[in-house]
């Protein structure tokens, strides 16, 4: 794991956009293009940044500085005013071709360490009622359901829950 930059878009667009096209873990409905993911990436800083896992096995044989991206998180602001500003609201996407290998897991154990070290108090996550995988990885880090939001968003013709879960740091 390491400090996303900006050569990493691509492969962060990729997986965030095979979400975006056929999944719920994320209520996005139109395709973040490559300018827009390089923005994203150039205006995370501190403990807002954002980091990926690559898998370095063949790739540093064929002269590549990085591995290949199959994962990545970050922390965000959980609201703008000022009140809210000791808690937090983490994202995690993990290439599908790589799910439950436990970098979902290392990339939340990583965004729980620097939350702690930068002194916030509390780490939201907000997710699809329906997500088992991301729900289950939720709990095993110690996060709890605080409460459902019903009906609150609509992607493939149909209505979804999200489910609010909380972390106390």
């Amino acid at each position: 794991m390491r400090l996303a930059v900006v050569d990493d878009a691509e492969a962060m667009r990729t997986i965030y956009n095979h979400e975006v096209e056929n999944h719920t873990t994320t209520l996005d409905l139109v395709p973040r293009t490559l300018e827009a993911q390089q923005d994203w990436i150039a205006q995370r800083s501190g403990a807002f940044s954002a980091v990926v896992a690559q898998l370095d096995d063949d790739d540093q044989e064929h002269g590549r500085e990085h591995g290949t991206v199959v994962g990545f998180a970050s922390l965000s602001p959980y609201r703008e005013r000022a009140a809210y500003s000791t808690t937090v609201e983490n994202s995690v996407y993990v290439s599908r071709a790589h799910g439950g290998r436990g970098i979902g897991r290392a990339m939340m154990d990583h965004l729980i360490e620097v939350a702690r070290d930068s002194g916030f108090h509390s780490m939201i996550a907000r997710i699809e009622a329906s997500g088992e995988a991301s729900l289950a990885l939720h709990r095993a880090c110690g996060f709890e359901l605080v409460g459902i939001e019903r009906q609150v968003g609509r992607k493939h013709r149909r209505w979804l829950d999200m489910a609010v879960m909380q972390l106390m740091l």
